[in-house]
């Protein structure tokens, strides 16, 4: 696994919506920056997702200027241009509101109802758009930390990032008959130059001199059998056929989760096109 390098680089800023491509993102202490910051809670502040609405794949947000300055530009089919601010610049003019992302209780603030009333139009359920300010700590999986006082999450569903290769959905669409798009798996960054699965072992690895460890495969639900063109299910494609080779205690499993450590040796930046180093391969996971 000599030649692998970065061929992709996605972040999610709204929980469970659609991705932006990037050629060049920076990491920060929980992921990649501005992704997964901004999320929908319902009337009893918990999150939703796909799972439950999948007509959230359809709404796609831009930066078309500096966010900092501008915001999120938020489009959806039939909806006006929505713009979310930055929260972070103008902090003390949002409610502070606990929620719950899976079994964590979160700090996060509330924008405004005009934006919650745009949300709640287009996908027919009452629901507020928060966002996680930088003072919010989320730690990740404990039976996975490598250092408990700085491997934290956003609003994701667990870990800072998600790694899959390009040769693994290539091997899963020749074993299935419908056409995936990688953004069904919602990685953060896909590898390409190595075999299928090979980030199953990719155990610690380095890309831009920043410490990678793959610490869980990633077990998929639902939300993979969304077509992310359409908001509609449209079969049990793929987790019936991944439940054939890659299940595991009643789980499927595809891509790996990821933590990390950030270096004071450079800007802590990813590039398409940056190199994987493999520093300590990690076990071959047995599956059922």
């Amino acid at each position: 696994m000599s030649d692998i390098i970065v061929s992709q680089l996605w972040i999610y800023p709204l929980k469970s919506m659609r991705g932006i491509s990037l050629d060049s993102v920076q990491l920060e202490k929980r992921g990649f920056q501005y992704d997964r910051r901004w999320m929908l809670i319902d009337e009893n502040n918990r999150f939703i997702t796909q799972r439950q609405h999948p007509k959230m794949t359809l709404i796609e947000p831009s930066f078309e200027k500096g966010i900092a300055d501008y915001g999120l530009s938020v489009r959806a089919p039939d909806m006006p241009v929505l713009i979310i601010p930055y929260p972070d610049q103008q902090i003390e003019l949002y409610d502070e509101v606990e929620v719950t992302c899976w079994d964590d209780q979160v700090k996060a603030h509330h924008i405004n109802t005009a934006i919650d009333n745009w949300f709640s139009e287009f996908l027919g359920v009452d629901c507020q758009l928060v966002y996680m300010p930088d003072d919010s700590i989320r730690p990740v999986d404990p039976d996975y930390v490598l250092d408990k006082e700085k491997d934290i999450a956003s609003f994701s569903d667990g870990f800072p990032n998600l790694v899959i290769s390009e040769a693994s959905l290539a091997d899963l669409n020749n074993r299935v008959d419908i056409d995936l798009s990688m953004n069904r798996f919602r990685p953060n960054i896909v590898i390409s130059g190595c075999e299928a699965y090979a980030e199953d072992q990719l155990g610690h690895f380095k890309i831009a001199a920043i410490d990678f460890y793959a610490v869980k495969p990633c077990s998929r639900c639902v939300i993979t059998t969304v077509n992310p063109e359409n908001g509609e299910k449209e079969s049990r494609e793929p987790l019936q056929t991944l439940a054939l080779f890659r299940k595991k205690q009643n789980k499927v499993f595809f891509g790996q989760n990821l933590l990390h450590k950030l270096t004071y040796l450079s800007d802590n930046r990813l590039n398409i096109g940056d190199k994987v180093e493999i520093v300590e391969p990690g076990e071959a996971i047995e599956f059922d």
